[in-house]
């Protein structure tokens, strides 16, 4: 009886392969943490010259941690059978510690690191203090448990560090956190007594790709409501109407460049990998890469509405090009695990950007946008070139 009730968590084979309201519910949070986590860069790259480097860093551990949060639970209703009222419960539960963790965005390494790492650890922790006596049983209840192992080590530096000052010892110890708990995903929680997990993951591809390709267009919305909100607040012609136009076509560009054509061959990639496991991992990773990108190219946006002429300072520079190239970045590993090859034209369209970022600093910031989406459309352009009275090419990843 026991190990029957412990099955019913799991996801069966005939259950709908598509994301649910419960999902999509479970998103709205992260469109709210992701504009925290930009008007925190915001005011990094704003802030004096000595401390950019610092609180640029900071704010990405406070990004990762978010993004960690979002994936692991992706995958957990990849697993687990979502009509479930336990997995419904760790689902809702996720949701509001992620909402906790978003409020504590601003002053993550102040005042609200005990609330920022409480949650996130709180989240992890809490998750599988569910499951595992829910599985009891059940050969799943030893997975859950490497999992709640690797969690409850990194506790320590999380909780740790959020009780320290100040101090560049708690960027150590949550730097070390996050590294525990990439790690963890990477190695997929492996134990002594479980060893990796990839055999016993059954990836259900029609749902994680479509979990992975609503992350994306989750972040693409960040950049609409930042560029919107911030030109609502001008709503004057000239410059500051060119840069929302520059960014909206940016925005449309990055979902192009994006959907085409791995983003729409993710699934078949997944269901024909010979380990849907390490591509999954694989596509983690670039999904990472790519949304950190839209987050700073936000910044970048926001930054090129409010002040499109003028002097360009060099940390605007490093979001107006940077967050492209980061995106750029993750979009030719994401191909790379789709098809096992990248474009030359991803790889050019980066170093392009990355080679003329010196350069930018002589123009205003509206030309280095108009630079940035130029080469982005050039990427497209080239896409449609190669494609051009070819057969759609189909997934194959790697071996």
């Amino acid at each position: 009886m026991t190990t029957s009730r412990a099955a019913a968590l799991l996801r069966k084979p005939g259950q709908p392969k598509r994301a649910t309201f419960l999902d999509l519910f479970f998103d709205l949070v992260f469109v709210f943490a992701l504009t925290r986590v930009s008007q925190r860069l915001l005011t990094d790259v704003t802030s004096q010259r000595w401390v950019v480097l610092t609180e640029v860093g900071q704010t990405v551990l406070v990004l990762l941690a978010l993004l960690i949060v979002w994936f692991v639970t992706a995958w957990v209703t990849d697993l687990y059978d979502p009509t479930r009222p336990e997995v419904q419960l760790v689902v809702l539960g996720t949701m509001f510690g992620a909402l906790v963790m978003a409020v504590a965005v601003p002053d993550a390494f102040g005042a609200r690191a005990l609330g920022f790492a409480g949650a996130y650890v709180a989240i992890h922790i809490g998750r599988h203090l569910v499951l595992v006596p829910a599985l009891r049983g059940h050969k799943a209840q030893r997975r859950s448990a490497s999992v709640l192992l690797w969690f409850a080590v990194s506790a320590v530096p999380w909780i740790v560090g959020a009780t320290l000052p100040r101090s560049p010892t708690h960027g150590v110890l949550w730097t070390l956190a996050i590294a525990i708990d990439l790690a963890g995903a990477m190695l997929l929680w492996a134990t002594p007594w479980v060893g990796r997990m990839t055999s016993e993951w059954p990836v259900v591809a029609e749902y994680l790709s479509e979990r992975y390709r609503q992350f994306f267009i989750i972040a693409l919305g960040e950049l609409i409501l930042v560029t919107g909100i911030t030109y609502s607040g001008k709503y004057l012609l000239g410059g500051h109407a060119a840069a929302f136009g520059v960014a909206f076509v940016t925005t449309a560009l990055f979902w192009r460049i994006y959907m085409y054509r791995a983003g729409e061959l993710l699934p078949d990639a997944i269901a024909a990998a010979p380990q849907p496991g390490r591509l999954v991992r694989r596509a983690m990773l670039a999904h990472l890469l790519m949304v950190a990108g839209i987050v700073a190219a936000a910044v970048g946006y926001e930054l090129v509405i409010e002040h499109p002429s003028g002097h360009t300072d060099s940390a605007w520079i490093g979001v107006i090009l940077g967050g492209p190239v980061l995106f750029l970045a993750g979009r030719a590993f994401f191909e790379y695990a789709v098809f096992a090859r990248v474009s030359r034209s991803r790889l050019i369209g980066a170093l392009v950007l990355a080679g003329i970022s010196p350069a930018m600093i002589l123009l205003p910031p509206l030309a280095v946008a108009i630079t940035a989406a130029v080469v982005l459309a050039g990427i497209v352009t080239s896409d449609g070139l190669r494609a051009k009275g070819r057969p759609p090419e189909l997934a194959s990843p790697p071996r």
